[in-house]
C-alpha cells in the first residue's frame, strides 16, 4: 500500500525505543522484521512503557488475546480487548495503546501487505477481509472452541519466523490466509445491517475525520463529503456518541496533533497552521484546553 500524504509514520526501526524506551534486552527478531514480526504478549509485557502515545506504522499489525485484557484505539473509537478476541489495526491508522493487564498471554504480530501481493497475488486481502479495512470494525471474538485452532497457526507463524529464510514467506503467507478466513466466520461490522441512520452517519464521520484530517478542519466540508446537512450530521454524530460534531472535530485535531508533535520535527506553529489554521498561542490554548498541556510540554513529556 502506498503511504498517504503528509501523514507520519513510525519506521519500524524506530519502534523498539517507541515501545520499550532505551531498555535494551534479547528481542527476538529476524532479518526480514520490516515485512513480518510475531511474537508472544507475555515475553514482552513488562517491556513496554505504557500507554504508548498515538502514533502510525507503516504496516498492519494485530493481537490476539488467551488471557487477560488490553485497551486500544484505532482513531477517536477506544477498545477494551479480553480473552479469545482479535484486534486488528490498518497500516497509517492512528493508534494509541493505552494498558495491558499484567496476567495477559497471547499473541502479537505484524506484517507488510507486500507479503500477499507477491506470494498470493490472486486474493483480494483487503476486500475479502473487513477487519483489516481502514473502516472495518477491528475486533473479532472467536469461539472459544476453535482458540486451539488459531493458537495452533499462530505457532507455525512463530516457528516459521524464528527459522529466519526468506524463502519461507510463501508459507508465511498462506498460514495468515489461513487464519483470516477462519477469523472471517466470526466477523461482525460496527454498525449492524439494520443499522441506526445516526450511528451510521456518525461512524462515517469518525471515518471520514481519520482520513481527512489534514485538508479539512471545518464541520461544514465534512457535511458536504457526506452528503447531509451540518444541522443533520450534528444532529445525528450528538444522539450517536453524546458529543457535537465540533467536539469529535477537536478530538481528532488533538490527537492528529499528538502525532506530529511525537512523529515528526515539525515546529509547533507549522502544525498549528496545517491542523487549525491558527497561529501558534491560539492553537497552544486550545490544545491545553483539551489536554491540560501545552504542545511543547507534551512534545517534551
Amino acid at each position: 500500500m502506498p503511504k498517504p500524504m503528509f501523514i507520519p509514520v513510525w519506521e519500524l526501526t524506530e519502534m523498539s525505543v517507541h515501545h520499550f524506551g532505551t531498555e535494551r534486552f534479547n528481542l527476538i527478531s529476524s532479518s526480514f522484521h520490516n515485512l513480518f514480526h510475531i511474537n508472544k504478549l507475555e515475553d514482552y509485557r513488562d517491556k513496554i512503557h505504557f500507554p504508548l502515545p498515538p502514533h502510525r506504522k507503516p504496516v498492519y499489525d494485530f493481537l490476539f488475546l488467551t488471557k487477560g485484557m488490553t485497551r486500544r484505539s484505532k482513531a477517536l473509537s477506544p477498545y477494551e480487548i479480553g480473552e479469545n478476541t482479535f484486534f486488528f489495526m490498518p497500516a497509517y491508522q492512528i493508534t494509541n495503546h493505552e494498558f495491558m493487564s499484567t496476567d495477559i498471554e497471547g499473541y502479537f504480530c505484524h506484517f507488510n501487505f507486500d507479503i500477499f501481493t507477491n506470494n498470493l497475488p490472486q486474493h483480494n486481502i483487503l476486500r475479502d477481509f473487513p477487519f483489516l479495512q481502514f473502516i472495518g470494525n477491528p475486533c473479532v471474538t472467536v469461539d472459544e472452541a476453535i482458540t486451539p485452532f488459531i493458537i495452533n497457526i499462530l505457532k507455525r507463524l512463530e516457528t516459521e519466523y524464528k527459522k529466519d529464510k526468506i524463502e519461507q514467506f510463501d508459507i508465511i503467507a498462506v498460514y495468515l490466509l489461513t487464519l483470516f478466513t477462519e477469523v472471517n466466520r466470526f466477523y461482525t461490522p460496527s454498525v449492524p445491517a439494520k443499522k441506526n441512520t445516526a450511528l451510521m452517519i456518525a461512524q462515517n464521520f469518525k471515518d471520514a475525520l481519520s482520513r481527512h484530517i489534514h485538508e479539512k478542519q471545518k464541520v461544514t466540508e465534512y457535511a458536504d463529503l457526506l452528503a447531509v446537512s451540518p444541522n443533520h450530521l450534528n444532529k445525528s454524530v450528538k444522539a450517536a456518541t453524546g458529543k457535537s460534531a465540533q467536539d469529535l472535530l477537536n478530538d481528532m485535531i488533538v490527537l492528529e496533533a499528538k502525532v506530529l508533535l511525537k512523529q515528526t520535527d515539525l515546529q509547533i506553529s507549522e502544525i498549528a497552521y496545517k491542523l487549525s489554521q491558527q497561529n501558534h498561542s491560539d492553537f497552544s490554548r486550545f490544545f491545553k484546553s483539551k489536554t491540560g498541556m501545552t504542545p511543547k510540554e507534551y512534545k517534551q513529556s
